[in-house]
């Protein structure tokens, strides 16, 4: 899967994306499709019928044995003891000081196997924390970067194209679960997970399937109007969506309590005492946030043209400045400028009034809403 060590990572489907012409970028160590055409028709794709991405960078790791559970307990914020077998779990890892180091997507495959998804850029580190962190436990810590390709088909149709090509019962699998079975032959992790807002899979491969299975899901889907997405398409639906990024809306100096995420924090452990790295603080920033919050994160749209862009600075009527962008885009949903933004609680509430962002000099009118800018008609 890997090209040379000093060039990026590349995933099974890369001559693929480079047969459909494809725009490639260096992310996070791997080149990856940017955009096939364009971003705008690749996001209304998603928001109206379907799109077909390749996520082979996501990083996999997988625990297994007698103590998993316990490990993972200890390691991460979420109560995974809790999750049962064949259902996902939304969660974060923090460093003993209660700072983010990652969001992951924990799924329980059996008893004594989970199989946490990393994002690219922090893989390595989550692994390696991880491994550290299980020391102790009856638990093999196994890096399967290599091990899994990954796709996603996402949008209104996607049920229907995944229907036509496997037996899996897909009415049945909830959100946030998955099941074993074989999609086109191929024998696949289908899970509905996804991150676009949308219904939609997520489905693990060996990486020599990967190239078979799109081939199948772009023909399956040709009907309905699937296309191949990239990551720019990905970024503004997720932006729409609410969803953070990591680097963005969570770093190691934001909290789970800082994004508005504190609910995936789990004091109520039964095991290891209820102990877990971070807890202290964590609890901590809890009770500030209960408290007093100093920022909230909030939602932006534009009422002119211009888009802010990461580290903009949100300013007040008077010009101080009251909170920065995290992230910034044209919302092809909304037609309009959108963006996330930490800022200071006494602004953070919707319809506040007199809140701009400082686009190069000029003081952008705002306005203030909650999150999430989109949610799709269940």
């Amino acid at each position: 899967m890997s090209s040379l060590p000093d060039s990026p990572r590349r995933t099974a489907l890369d001559a693929t994306h480079r047969a459909l012409g494809a725009t490639m970028t260096d992310f996070a160590g791997w080149d990856m499709p940017l955009r096939y055409g364009s971003e705008r028709e690749e996001h209304t794709a998603v928001r109206t019928r379907a799109g077909l991405f390749d996520l082979s960078h996501m990083g996999e790791i997988t625990l297994t044995g007698p103590q998993a559970a316990e490990a993972l307990d200890f390691a991460l914020v979420g109560n995974l003891s809790s999750v049962a077998v064949g259902r996902a779990r939304y969660t974060m890892i923090c460093d003993a000081d209660g700072g983010i180091l990652d969001d992951l997507i924990v799924y329980r495959l059996a008893d004594q196997t989970y199989l946490v998804v990393a994002n690219a850029s922090n893989a390595q580190v989550v692994l390696d924390a991880l491994t550290e962190r299980a020391a102790g436990f009856e638990v093999s810590v196994r890096d399967d970067r290599d091990a899994y390709a990954l796709l996603a088909v996402q949008g209104p149709e996607a049920p229907g194209i995944l229907k036509s090509l496997t037996d899996a019962d897909l009415d049945g699998l909830k959100y946030y679960a998955g099941l074993p079975g074989t999609v086109a032959g191929v024998p696949a992790l289908i899970a509905r997970t996804g991150y676009t807002g949308e219904d939609g899979f997520e489905l693990f491969v060996a990486p020599g399937d990967a190239e078979p299975l799109w081939q199948a899901l772009t023909a399956a889907g040709e009907q309905v109007g699937l296309i191949p997405c990239g990551l720019a398409c990905r970024d503004t639906l997720r932006l729409e969506a609410g969803m953070p990024l990591y680097g963005h809306e969570l770093t190691t100096s934001t909290t789970p309590f800082d994004a508005g995420l504190g609910r995936v924090v789990k004091f109520e452990k039964t095991t290891n005492e209820g102990r877990f790295v971070g807890r202290e603080p964590l609890a901590a920033a809890a009770e500030r946030a209960e408290q007093a919050p100093p920022r909230k994160l909030v939602g932006l749209i534009a009422t002119g043209r211009r888009v802010p862009r990461a580290g903009f600075s949100v300013v007040a009527a008077d010009g101080t400045v009251i909170g920065e962008v995290t992230s910034g885009a044209p919302s092809p949903t909304l037609g309009k400028p959108i963006a996330i933004a930490y800022v200071d609680a006494a602004h953070a509430a919707p319809g506040t009034e007199g809140v701009a962002v400082d686009i190069r000099g000029t003081h952008e009118p705002y306005e203030v809403v909650a999150l999430p800018f989109y949610k799709r008609q269940r």
